[in-house]
């Protein structure tokens, strides 16, 4: 085991182009003077930056016109002719190495475990290029080899917003089996979770399908006309005044699945503003509803992973306390419950 890496610098975002370039010339007597001009040469003399052979495959694919119809490369241009090219938009820039504080709990050649912090998005999206837990891990464990190099080493991921355990695959090998595991469930994730309310009994099984909110696309729903199996167990730890911390397993790794199985129980997770915004005047308590408002994070966090080492089968178990934030909350409530009013 590795102590954690702490560091304060921030390395420049990664920008990435994405739109479409639409380009039309018209081939003036200026160029074509005293010799003939090709096809792709006339394009290497006007798209900077790019090859004869990225040229050529353009004209061959049907992306280069000229007066509407398509040509070969060696087309001869003439005084006149109108030459459109639609060129591709360039590939998404791979995430780079970005010196993010990241605590590594255990790593060997082939596998990392690390406990990620709430506010850190796991890998690139929409709107997202850069600052993310791929970009921390490609500082801290250098090159991650990958089939996705677009998010290398990610095998499952977490909300931006649970802290908690995830393991990372070093090598196509590592990927691939535990990738494996993930999909026959026989990785044990175990989660702390603070909901409102009191469970109606102390422990249960949700089995209801999830799937995308038809009316709010950033939402999952166990009312969606497009769902897919979900499973979750939980048991209650304790009851905290307003809250009941849980214990929560799932067996299935829907997107927000813990978050929309226990929203759809009328218990939604403690400042989940997505899924029991509304919650938070239900606490009679003033005390308690300010202390709840300023717990500033979701309480839910990723505690227990267990699975087989990808090469050596060994079982391996890994464990990580309540980050500070969500300890410090837990111990407020009981000084508060048991203050007098």
């Amino acid at each position: 085991m590795i102590q954690p890496v702490r560091v304060s610098l921030r390395a420049p975002p990664v920008l990435c182009a994405s739109s479409v370039s639409i380009q039309r010339w018209r081939v003036t007597a200026a160029e074509t003077t005293g010799r003939k001009l090709r096809l792709d040469e006339y394009l290497l003399g006007h798209s900077a930056g790019h090859s004869r052979s990225q040229v050529q495959a353009w004209i061959r694919s049907g992306r280069v016109t000229v007066n509407g119809a398509r040509c070969k490369t060696g087309y001869t241009v003439w005084v006149g002719d109108a030459i459109e090219i639609d060129e591709p938009a360039p590939a998404a820039a791979l995430p780079c190495p970005e010196p993010i504080p990241l605590e590594i709990l255990y790593q060997d050649a082939d596998i990392a475990v690390v406990n990620k912090p709430a506010g850190l998005v796991t890998h690139a999206g929409a709107g997202i290029r850069s600052g993310t837990l791929v970009n921390a891990l490609l500082f801290h464990l250098g090159p991650l080899e990958s089939a996705e190099p677009l998010r290398p080493g990610i095998v499952h991921r977490l909300d931006k917003g649970t802290s908690g355990l995830l393991v990372v695959a070093r090598n196509p090998t590592a990927h691939r089996d535990l990738a494996s595991q993930f999909k026959d469930r026989r990785v044990r994730k175990e989660y702390r979770a603070l909901v409102y309310g009191r469970m109606p009994q102390a422990s249960g099984t949700i089995d209801r399908p999830i799937g995308r909110d038809p009316g709010n696309r950033k939402k999952f729903s166990t009312r969606a006309r497009r769902r897919r199996s979900a499973l979750t167990r939980y048991t209650v730890e304790r009851e905290l005044g307003p809250f009941s911390l849980l214990k929560v397993q799932i067996m299935t790794g829907r997107t927000h699945q813990i978050r929309v199985h226990l929203a759809h129980l009328g218990h939604p997770i403690a400042g989940d503003t997505l899924y029991g915004g509304g919650r938070l005047n239900s606490i009679a308590d003033p005390r308690l509803r300010a202390a709840a408002a300023g717990l500033g994070r979701m309480f839910l966090h990723a505690e227990r992973i267990e699975f087989c080492h990808p090469v050596t089968a060994d079982l391996r178990r890994f464990e990580a306390p309540l980050p500070r934030e969500l300890a410090t909350f837990i111990a407020l409530l009981e000084r508060l419950q048991n203050a007098p009013p």
